[in-house]
């Protein structure tokens, strides 16, 4: 046992500077994500809050439905009733009743500093950050396509003119092809018309 004792701290696996650093910039980068999120407010006085369990209702089978598993809390002193029936275990819904009643509070009375509407811009800055993403992404592959070949507004002018270009060549040759074909026709008719007129002198 003593013999094996180096060879188990030798299989110990070792971290290097490069996976430290990581994790520490790693650790770093929630840290200051965790300090910009407000904390989760916490719930009120026990005192403040009317309890009652509940009956669940909708999906879960048949102990959802038999068991007072579901929480509701009404907070005294405003009035707000929030439920949970989120699992079977009645202590899980007792704490996310609590929650729930908490960020309700904290919505009320820090309407622009609250963690919902924190939690609601991140999700707008994260939606927005991609919206534009791939906006950018999409552009820029118009913009090769238009390098590349692709269609452009003018093409239906160019090809007019290339059209109307191209009728005036072919006009072109066709009245040169039709006056070398009439050349040879009358060159033949003045040989016959002069072996004609050696076989009447003759």
């Amino acid at each position: 046992m003593l013999r094996l004792l180096p060879l188990r701290r030798a299989l110990r696996p070792t971290f290097g500077a490069q996976s430290q650093s990581t994790w520490l910039s790693t650790s770093a980068a929630c840290a200051a994500k965790q300090q910009q999120m407000p904390s989760r407010p916490k719930p009120p006085p026990e005192d403040e809050i009317d309890e009652m369990f509940v009956k669940g209702t909708g999906p879960g089978g048949q102990k959802i439905n038999k068991t007072n598993s579901a929480v509701q809390l009404r907070h005294i002193p405003t009035g707000i009733v929030v439920k949970s029936q989120a699992t079977r275990s009645r202590s899980e819904n007792r704490a996310i009743a609590r929650g729930l009643l908490a960020a309700r509070l904290d919505e009320i009375r820090n309407p622009d500093t609250c963690r919902t509407a924190a939690l609601v811009a991140s999700k707008l800055k994260k939606r927005a950050n991609a919206t534009k993403k791939a906006r950018r992404k999409y552009k820029k592959l118009a913009g090769t396509d238009d390098d590349g070949g692709g269609v452009h507004e003018d093409d239906g002018e160019h090809d007019g003119e290339h059209d109307e270009r191209d009728g005036q060549l072919a006009e072109r040759h066709q009245r040169e092809a039709d006056t070398a074909a009439q050349e040879p026709g009358t060159a033949s008719t003045q040989d016959d018309q002069g072996d004609a007129a050696a076989v009447t002198t003759k």
